[in-house]
């Protein structure tokens, strides 16, 4: 760091392993990557709400001081949970049309972030920064080279195109549950056809439902068919610019 420059959030200097060595005082018997590692069970166990400094080092045998020595607060042990769970992104080769690579990497995210679905819970106080974030978006961006598009706009469609990988996990997610699936019979029941001609038609067509006894995955479908909507304006749009 030079003079006059802030210092950097403990988080991306941990991530990105430019945290200074440790001073005086014991040993150090733990490493970041079984402290990450040990949230990422309890999360996973436990659900995002159960995760906490204490439980973490209750987790790893340790006290909650101690934890402390390592990292210096929840909000940093969250930065790190945000680039941890993502890892590393898809591998594609640069010959790859934008199209096809935009859709690999989209189905990457949705995959990798079905994993932990709690991680879509884990507030967003600013632009994730750690190693694994950055690569997935050089991966991204690296699709689009060659379109014309200008590189501000080429960051622009693939956060887009993150947004919308993400929301679709969490309502998915909010979605799934046993009260959801009570949706389409409850509303058939109460539903007069000559007050909402359009809906009645609309859920009558019962689009996903996939061939019976077959075992179909609505969700995917579901996210599939908005990914391809989404990609064919990205289409029409990236044309204006071969023009």
């Amino acid at each position: 760091m030079t003079t006059g420059e802030a210092a950097l959030p403990r988080a991306v200097e941990l991530m990105w392993g430019l945290a200074p060595p440790a001073g005086r005082g014991p040993k150090r018997t733990l490493t970041i990557e079984q402290i990450v590692d040990a949230a990422v069970d309890v999360a996973d166990t436990e659900g995002l709400a159960a995760l906490s400094m204490s439980r973490v080092a209750k987790q790893l045998g340790f006290t909650a001081m101690s934890l402390y020595r390592y990292v210096d607060s929840k909000d940093t042990l969250l930065d790190l949970l945000t680039d941890r769970v993502v890892g590393s992104p898809p591998d594609i080769p640069a010959t790859t049309p934008w199209r096809a690579g935009l859709e690999q990497w989209a189905v990457a995210e949705f995959d990798r972030v079905g994993r932990h679905p709690w991680w879509i819970d884990i507030p967003l106080a600013r632009p994730p920064m750690g190693p694994n974030n950055m690569a997935w978006l050089e991966v991204a961006l690296g699709t689009l080279a060659g379109t014309g598009v200008p590189e501000p706009v080429k960051l622009q469609l693939v956060m887009n195109l993150s947004v919308y990988v993400i929301g679709k996990r969490r309502m998915l997610r909010d979605l799934q549950t046993e009260q959801g699936a009570d949706f389409a019979p409850v509303m058939a029941r109460v539903l007069d056809p000559a007050r909402f001609p359009a809906v009645t038609t609309a859920m009558s067509g019962a689009a996903f439902d996939g061939d019976e006894g077959v075992d179909f995955d609505w969700a995917r479908a579901d996210f599939e068919f908005g990914l391809a909507r989404m990609l064919d304006g990205y289409e029409v749009f990236i044309r204006t610019f071969a023009d």
